[in-house]
């Protein structure tokens, strides 16, 4: 299950994710993202509460950063647990993504 909650202020939008991004749940956080991109310039995704990323996932993120990226925006990850950081370091997707 993944808990998705957003706020939007002005040009940048913060979404808090909360659960597992995995095939099931990827497509939601998929929609909300394609939703959300068009009306924010930076977007921050917290992921504080995030205890699992699947392939499907990691494609997401991918898709989305190269959306904000081709409007001039930037995508950045905050909270990282250690061992989604690892994920993201063993597949590349640390030299990719901004992470804070």
């Amino acid at each position: 299950m993944l808990t998705i909650k957003k706020s939007l202020q002005e040009d940048h939008a913060v979404i808090a994710l909360q659960g597992r991004i995995d095939t099931v749940t990827a497509s939601d956080l998929e929609k909300e993202l394609q939703e959300t991109i068009p009306a924010a310039s930076d977007l921050t995704l917290d992921f504080a509460e995030v205890d699992y990323i699947s392939s499907a996932g990691l494609r997401v993120l991918l898709s989305s950063q190269k959306l904000i990226s081709g409007k001039h925006g930037q995508m950045k990850l905050t909270h990282v647990d250690p061992m989604i950081m690892g994920i993201f370091e063993m597949t590349g997707f640390s030299d990719i993504l901004t992470i804070e």
